[in-house]
C-alpha cells in the first residue's frame, strides 16, 4: 500500500485524462465519482455496500460534522473512517459552502465566518485555520482549503472581491495544513464565469501550491452551457500533473462533458437523494418509479444493470414499497443510482485508456435520446 499521496495519469483521450490517486488508505481510480457521506453516512446505505458498488472514496461535509457531533468527539472517537467503518480515502470540504449559502445567519469579514447552527441556533466561527483543525481532527485525507462560494448569477466586482478573498484564505489554509505526509490539501478556483478571474485564481493558486485542485463556484445557478463554458478552459489553467476537481456535479450528463474537458474527480448528492425521491438513473434516462405506469411492470430499472435492486426485483414491486413508504424503496433505488454512477465512471476511464472515448459519449448520448425518459 502506497505510504504518500500521489496522483499519475496512464492515459489521454483528447482533454480527458484517466489514472490513479494512491493514499495510504488505497487509491482511487480516476475519474471518479465520490458519493457524498454529509453526516457520516451514505443515506440508506452501508459502508460495504457502498464499496460493492465500485465506489473509492467518499465525501464528507465538515460544516455538519462540526455541528453535529461534533470533530473532537469524532477524534476521541478514533477519527471519521473508524466512526462510520470506512477505511477507504475520504475527502472533506471546508464547509464554506454550506456556511455562505446560510444567508441571513452569517456574517463575514476577512478573518473567516461567523454564523448561527441551523440546528440549534449556536455560535459558531469558521476560519480557514479552523477549518484545517477541524479537518483533521476528523482524519480526512484530502482536504480542502478554505473559500468563499457566491452564489451566481453575480456582478463581476462581487466575483472578483470573493475570489480574492478566497486565494488569501487559500493561503492562510496551506499555512495552517502544515507538513502532514500522506494527507492531501486542494486549492479551490474561483472567478465564476469570467475568464480573467479564473486565471488570476489559478495563478494565485500555483504560486502556493497544492497536491491537488478544485474547480469552484459552478453548478450554483449559472447553467450547463456556462458551466462547460468555464470548462472548456478551466482545468488546462491548472496543473497537468495533479488531480482536478468540480466540486458539486452533477447530472450523469454533467459529468460525461467534466470528464471531457480534464476533471479527474466529482461529487454530488444526486444519486443518493434521487433514490429517496423515486428516481433512478438509467442508461436510457431517469426512471420516476413513483408512476402509476409500473404497478404492473415485471421489469427490473435497467435490463442491463446487475445491482441488487435490478438483479432481483420488479419496477412493479419498487413503484409498490415506494408508495407504501418503506425503507427499502430508498436503499434499493439509491443503490442502484450508486451502482449506475460508478459503472459510467469505470466505462469512462475504459474508453479514455483505449482511446475511444469520442465513441463511448455518442452511445451515452443516443442511449438518452432514444430511451423512454419520464417526466421528473
Amino acid at each position: 500500500m502506497a505510504t504518500g499521496f500521489g496522483f499519475t495519469v496512464s492515459a489521454v483521450d483528447g482533454r480527458a485524462r484517466a489514472g490513479v490517486i494512491t493514499t495510504p488508505r488505497g487509491a482511487v481510480r480516476t475519474p471518479a465519482f465520490m458519493p457524498v457521506g454529509t453526516a457520516a453516512t451514505v443515506k440508506a446505505m452501508l459502508p460495504e455496500s457502498v464499496a460493492a458498488t465500485g465506489a473509492d472514496i467518499l465525501l464528507g461535509n465538515t460544516y455538519h460534522l462540526m455541528l453535529r457531533p461534533s470533530a473532537e468527539r469524532i477524534d476521541r472517537l478514533g477519527g471519521l473512517h473508524r466512526f462510520m467503518n470506512w477505511q477507504r480515502p475520504i475527502l472533506t470540504d471546508s464547509g464554506g459552502f454550506q456556511v455562505m449559502s446560510l444567508a441571513a445567519l452569517r456574517k463575514m469579514s476577512e478573518d473567516g465566518v461567523s454564523f448561527k447552527s441551523h440546528i440549534d441556533g449556536s455560535a459558531h466561527h469558521l476560519t480557514p485555520e479552523r477549518s484545517m483543525e477541524i479537518q483533521r481532527l476528523l482524519g480526512s485525507d484530502i482536504v480542502m482549503a478554505f473559500d468563499e462560494c457566491p452564489a451566481l448569477p453575480a456582478t463581476d466586482a462581487v466575483v472578483a472581491a470573493s475570489m480574492r478573498r478566497s486565494m488569501r484564505w487559500a493561503a492562510r489554509s496551506r499555512a495552517a495544513f502544515g507538513a502532514r505526509p500522506g494527507r492531501a490539501l486542494f486549492g479551490i478556483m474561483q472567478g465564476g464565469v469570467t475568464h480573467d478571474l479564473r486565471a488570476e485564481s489559478a495563478e494565485a493558486l500555483r504560486a502556493i501550491g497544492f497536491e491537488g485542485y478544485a474547480v469552484g463556484g459552478l453548478a450554483v445557478g449559472e447553467g450547463q452551457e456556462a458551466m462547460f463554458g468555464v470548462l472548456d478552459y478551466a482545468p488546462g489553467m491548472l496543473p497537468e500533473d495533479r488531480p482536478r476537481y468540480l466540486m458539486g456535479v452533477g447530472k450523469p450528463d454533467d459529468i460525461v462533458g467534466a470528464v471531457e474537458r480534464g476533471i479527474d474527480m466529482m461529487d454530488c448528492v444526486l444519486p443518493s437523494r434521487s433514490g429517496r425521491t423515486g428516481q433512478a438513473f438509467t442508461r436510457a434516462g431517469v426512471v420516476n418509479i413513483k408512476n402509476a405506469r409500473h404497478m404492473d411492470d415485471p421489469r427490473p430499472l435497467d435490463e442491463a444493470c446487475s445491482c441488487p435492486a435490478c438483479k432481483s426485483y420488479s419496477r412493479a414491486y419498487l413503484h409498490h414499497v415506494f408508495r407504501s413508504g418503506e425503507i427499502i424503496a430508498s436503499m434499493l433505488l439509491t443503490w442502484h443510482n450508486l451502482h449506475y454512477y460508478q459503472e459510467l465512471m469505470a466505462g469512462l476511464r475504459g474508453a479514455i485508456a483505449a482511446g475511444q472515448l469520442a465513441g463511448f459519449v455518442r452511445a451515452f448520448h443516443a442511449a438518452r435520446a432514444a430511451g423512454d425518459i419520464e417526466p421528473r
